[in-house]
């Protein structure tokens, strides 16, 4: 991993921190790269993924640096050095990209994003790819992409139509106006909202609380949720059927 992004395990949980604060967080393909290195080796016994950022700004999006005129990071591609490629490079380049925000919602791990200040742009959708988000009350998030000619293609449209619906997601990203605490909270972007100060030990309570249950019920009741949105009312009935079974085989079996 690079100097701005840490891994700490504990037991059951894994705690990220992007540490660049310098930058405000800013992301470039070095952060993806780490990021989905940390999803490729997290040891078994994980349950809870933690992630957090230091300094004022969970993140400020993808480093300026890399636009146009920006001057360039070393080593890394710049937006015109993707654009002059032909279209398969650049699609299996995004797909790598991607990888740092897919792993988050894994069946078999619960993710957590703990989000201050600002969350722009690449920034809003890493916090997007986590299962729940605490946040602060100084949060400010934003979907810029469209603003400056590009699309999100993070992996973040999908989490947030599901938060917001169509409509309201529609509106986020073609304005790229700011979101609030309030609004993050009532839109149910924010899985709860806490002052600035709380937010680090309100994110770890959050994560001790979800190691409480039995991980193979978690696991379970994770998958049923996740399919009830595509299922029908009957459909779902008989996920959970089948799900409770198995438990209920488990539980019997293994002496939980």
């Amino acid at each position: 991993m690079s100097e701005y992004v840490r891994l700490e395990t504990t037991g059951q949980l894994a705690v990220v921190t992007l540490d660049n604060p310098d930058r405000r967080n800013a992301q470039t393909p070095a952060t993806w790269r780490d990021l989905a290195g940390i999803g490729r080796s997290l040891p078994g016994d994980v349950r809870v993924v933690l992630l957090r950022a230091e300094g004022t700004s969970f993140s400020a999006g993808l480093d300026r640096r890399l636009f146009p005129g920006g001057g360039g990071v070393p080593g890394e591609p710049a937006l015109t050095d993707l654009a002059e490629r032909d279209d398969a490079d650049v699609d299996a380049a995004i797909a790598v990209f991607q990888e740092a925000f897919t792993w988050w919602r894994r069946p078999d791990l619960v993710s957590i994003a703990a989000v201050q200040g600002h969350a722009v742009g690449a920034g809003f959708q890493l916090a997007l790819a986590c299962d729940l988000r605490v946040c602060a009350d100084d949060v400010q998030f934003a979907m810029l992409e469209t603003q400056l000619g590009l699309v999100p293609d993070l992996a973040g449209t999908k989490p947030l139509v599901d938060l917001v619906g169509h409509a309201r997601a529609l509106e986020i990203c073609l304005t790229g106006r700011r979101i609030g605490a309030a609004e993050a909270a009532a839109l149910g972007i924010a899985t709860s909202v806490v002052p600035r100060a709380d937010l680090d030990t309100a994110a770890l309570a959050l994560a001790n609380a979800l190691t409480a249950a039995p991980r193979n019920a978690v696991v379970e009741t994770k998958a049923l949720l996740a399919g009830a949105t595509t299922r029908s009312y009957d459909e779902q009935r008989a996920a959970e059927r089948e799900a409770q079974t198995r438990r209920l085989k488990d539980l019997l079996g293994a002496g939980e």
